[in-house]
């Protein structure tokens, strides 16, 4: 009788260290002088030291801050297109846009990859997009696994996980006791749906029969990476012109904003303000509610900025020509909730 080996469980350890051989010239495209490089190292090396002048920004009191987090089941649709280069500026993007909400730089991050099994070229792929996200950011890859599990994913099923660890100066945290009544509640446009929802957007689309591929304008909008706003708010947090901010992500719009406002305050939203995405237009028309749209997805708001009126037009200069910030509603008295007012104009 043969003897077993781990390649007839369905773990060929020759394609992972194929490809493992790979990732180290990779992830050295997003290092500064700041990663440690150790060949055949079990674990990334980051120097902290904050007198040699590495840090972009001094740090008083320094806080590490860390997130994880993943891209859901858009996954599904990166397999659908077999497009698989743009679903790691997602994962890097759903990590550091929460780290920002704190005022935290992002300094590194790091992947965890679990599949059926190791396709090479996809698997680069995925990476290349990490990469750029991580480019993006400006922070660095410093390590992450990759998992071959036979028997736990269907054949050429994959999911993606996440970790970023970032810094930010004592009196730089965006605390809550920051937000006063009478602040500004700005919305930053999406770039599109980003990385939530996408469940329900398989279920309209296997509803309705919708075939994607044959879809050249559903094909590009529905793996549109997320916007990363690294770089813009940290410009913020620098020049103190932030009382506060929101990752809009599961939840919508609601769900996220009462996250970060004092026990003391509510927040007043004029829904009419919202500028909906082409593609959000087209999810309402597909039969979602106006409840289950604002629930569900960013409706072409990616993020909030909670900012003093005196500093609108500051703030603006930050951003390009398409992220734009502009107010959709204001800080009021109240015990922690959100009031929406009026009807988004899909």
């Amino acid at each position: 009788m043969a003897k077993a080996t781990y390649k007839d469980a369905g773990v060929d350890l020759d394609v992972y260290q194929e490809s493992m051989s790979r990732l180290p010239k990779l992830m050295q495209r997003t290092f500064s002088p700041r990663v440690m490089r150790l060949d055949g190292g079990f674990a990334g090396l980051f120097k902290v030291d904050f007198k040699n002048g590495l840090f972009s920004r001094g740090y008083q009191n320094p806080i590490l801050v860390s997130g994880t987090d993943g891209v859901g089941t858009k996954v599904e649709i990166a397999n659908i297109l077999k497009k698989f280069d743009t679903i790691g500026v997602d994962l890097v993007a759903m990590s550091v846009n929460d780290l920002i909400v704190q005022g935290a730089e992002p300094l590194i991050f790091l992947d965890y990859i679990s599949t059926n099994k190791i396709e090479i070229k996809k698997l680069k792929s995925i990476i290349k997009g990490i990469l750029k996200g991580c480019k993006l950011a400006s922070c660095e890859l410093v390590g992450g696994e990759t998992a071959e599990m036979p028997g736990t994913y269907a054949k050429g099923k994959f999911d993606l996980a996440g970790f970023a660890v970032g810094i930010v100066a004592n009196n730089k945290i965006l605390y809550k006791n920051k937000i006063k009544k009478g602040n500004l509640i700005l919305a930053v446009p999406s770039s599109g749906i980003h990385s939530n929802g996408y469940s329900l957007i398989r279920y309209i689309l296997k509803k309705k029969k919708i075939n994607i591929l044959k879809n050249n304008y559903l094909k590009k909008e529905l793996i549109k990476p997320t916007k990363i706003y690294v770089r813009e708010i940290l410009k913020l947090v620098d020049k103190k012109l932030l009382n506060g901010c929101a990752n809009i992500t599961g939840g919508g719009l609601e769900g996220n904003v009462v996250r970060v406002l004092p026990s003391n305050l509510s927040a007043k939203i004029y829904l009419d303000k919202i500028k909906p995405n082409r593609i959000f237009k087209w999810l309402y028309s597909q039969g979602v509610s106006d409840k289950e749209m604002l629930k569900t997805f960013n409706c072409g708001i990616g993020f909030c900025i909670i900012i003093k009126s005196k500093n609108v037009n500051k703030i603006k200069k930050y951003f390009t020509k398409n992220f734009k910030p502009y107010v959709i509603g204001k800080i009021i008295n109240g015990k922690k909730n959100i009031q929406l007012n009026g009807k988004v104009k899909w």
